[in-house]
């Protein structure tokens, strides 16, 4: 097989050979009157009109056989194949086509409609015109490459050579498409909030740091758009989302992307409740928007996401799982189970901690669900409302299927004095990392936006790659990603 340097160089050459043939091998425009989904929808009609038609789109085989010539070419709509006939345009014509033409070329075909011999539908050609000639060929074998970050550098190569990429992506596209649908028609409004920020906050982790010329000034980049959308409640949207790009300059690993997509939605005079009954209901229309039925494909499961979820309390899912009351151990004891049962512990962990890592860990991998895990220990939750009849836990909720956590929202503190108590609590807890930036900063702003009057409201956030993982039934997170983020390849010295 040739090397791609000999393709280039001779497709190159073919390049020349349009020019001097006095043709624009890159025009601006084409006469097309038809995407070919249209046609292939509306072809026994146009055949029978024997109309004249103009299609266009990129070659993706081409099989001669004497004097006739097939090839199939595709635009985004469809696929449909091309007949050139030697004694139908002639032998020049016919033969500059087969010497300058070649697979991964865009092209504009006009002619009339037949089915062939075997059925299949077909544009005889009466004349055709370069749109764009490619340079390079295209991969005769894209599946199964050794090398797959190749596929998320050159993601252009992947989406053509590969359906099932295509597929992933299409399904996220409907996915953003139908939630702003679904919100919008319960009277939520979309909103904008900055990118760079002052100061960080809505979550724990660690930002990304920049410097602003125009300012003299450093800002962050988003970790997260809660505490812009709560100071929108405030100014009296009653019902606000956003979606979003958010950055934390953390980990890369199968469920982690620096860059990922968030929508996060509050609303005003509800509490965690409502929040749950509103999520529920946008997961089953996506469901049925997208597959036609309340169902997700988990690894091996097929789960029925179409009836109403329970809602269960993390200490009893712990206690019917490991057959324990955390609520009658103390710290001391939580650590000892912890280590004999391998999980990690840190210095100066709190009994709320102690009881969320046992959780995570031992029994959130196991809830097939769909399920509402609820009221979580205030200290892994400060943006959470306090629980009014259980102390030291919060109105907190994630939601499982399958093994995995699917979103994760709360009734949302509304008390300035509690939430400045809640961000001085954070500051001092303790974390794997010893870094202050993984803490929630205390943010003097917001708080006094609380100062002037928050109304009892609720909210969630969602990974939206996340959720594309889940109705994709792909765990990788660079697969539904367009151009997930990987390290520069360095070029020779």
């Amino acid at each position: 097989m040739a090397s791609i340097d000999k393709i280039r160089k001779n497709r190159i050459k073919k390049l020349e050979n349009l020019k001097k043939a006095g043709i624009n091998p890159f025009p601006a425009r084409t006469d097309r009157t038809y995407e070919i989904k249209k046609v292939l929808l509306d072809f026994n009609k146009l055949q029978k009109s024997k109309k004249r038609i103009v299609l266009a789109g990129r070659i993706r085989s081409i099989r001669t056989h004497g004097g006739s010539t097939f090839l199939h070419f595709e635009d985004g709509s469809g696929r449909i194949q091309a007949y050139f006939k030697e004694d139908k345009l002639k032998k020049e014509k016919y033969n500059f086509f087969l010497n300058n033409f070649d697979i991964g070329d865009f092209v504009e075909i006009k002619g009339v409609l037949f089915q062939t011999k075997t059925g299949e539908k077909t544009i005889e050609v009466s004349d055709y015109k370069m749109l764009s000639k490619s340079l390079r060929p295209l991969p005769e074998k894209w599946h199964g490459l050794k090398d797959i970050e190749e596929r998320y550098r050159k993601r252009y190569l992947d989406l053509l050579m590969n359906p099932d990429a295509r597929k992933r992506f299409d399904i996220r596209t409907k996915l953003v498409r139908e939630m702003r649908n679904y919100l919008d028609d319960l009277g939520y409004s979309e909103v904008e909030t900055p990118t760079l920020q002052a100061l960080y906050g809505g979550t724990n982790a660690k930002p990304f740091v920049t410097h602003l010329n125009a300012l003299n000034s450093d800002f962050y980049l988003r970790i997260a758009d809660e505490l812009y959308l709560k100071r929108l409640v405030v100014g009296g949207y009653d019902k606000v989302y956003e979606i979003c790009k958010d950055f934390r300059n953390e980990g890369i690993d199968q469920q982690h992307n620096p860059e990922f997509t968030m929508i996060e939605f509050y609303e005003s005079y509800t509490d965690y409740n409502k929040i749950m009954d509103i999520t529920e209901g946008l997961f089953k229309h996506l469901a049925l928007k997208i597959f036609g039925k309340p169902e997700l494909q988990i690894n091996d499961k097929k789960i029925n996401i179409g009836k109403k979820w329970p809602r269960i309390e993390m200490t009893e899912i712990i206690k019917k799982n490991l057959g324990i009351d955390v609520l009658k151990m103390k710290a001391p004891e939580l650590s000892k189970f912890s280590k004999e049962n391998n999980i990690e512990i840190l210095k100066g962990q709190t009994w709320g901690q102690l009881v969320f890592n046992i959780y995570e860990h031992l029994v959130a991998p196991k809830l097939m669900g769909p399920v509402w895990i609820i009221d979580y220990p205030e200290a892994v939750s400060p943006l959470s409302k306090e629980h009014p009849q259980k102390q030291g836990f919060v109105e907190r909720f994630e939601g499982y299927v399958g093994g995995k956590e699917i979103c994760d929202g709360w009734t949302e503190i509304n008390n300035p004095i509690e939430q400045r108590k809640r961000f001085v609590q954070d500051q001092k807890a303790a974390r794997k990392k010893k870094d202050k930036a993984l803490a929630h900063p205390i943010d003097e702003d917001f708080i006094e936006a609380m100062e002037y009057g928050m109304p009892p409201l609720g909210g969630i956030g969602i990974g939206i790659d996340r959720l594309t993982m889940f109705f994709t039934n792909t765990w990788s997170i660079k697969e539904v990603i367009l151009f997930p983020l990987l390290k520069p390849k360095r070029g020779k010295k």
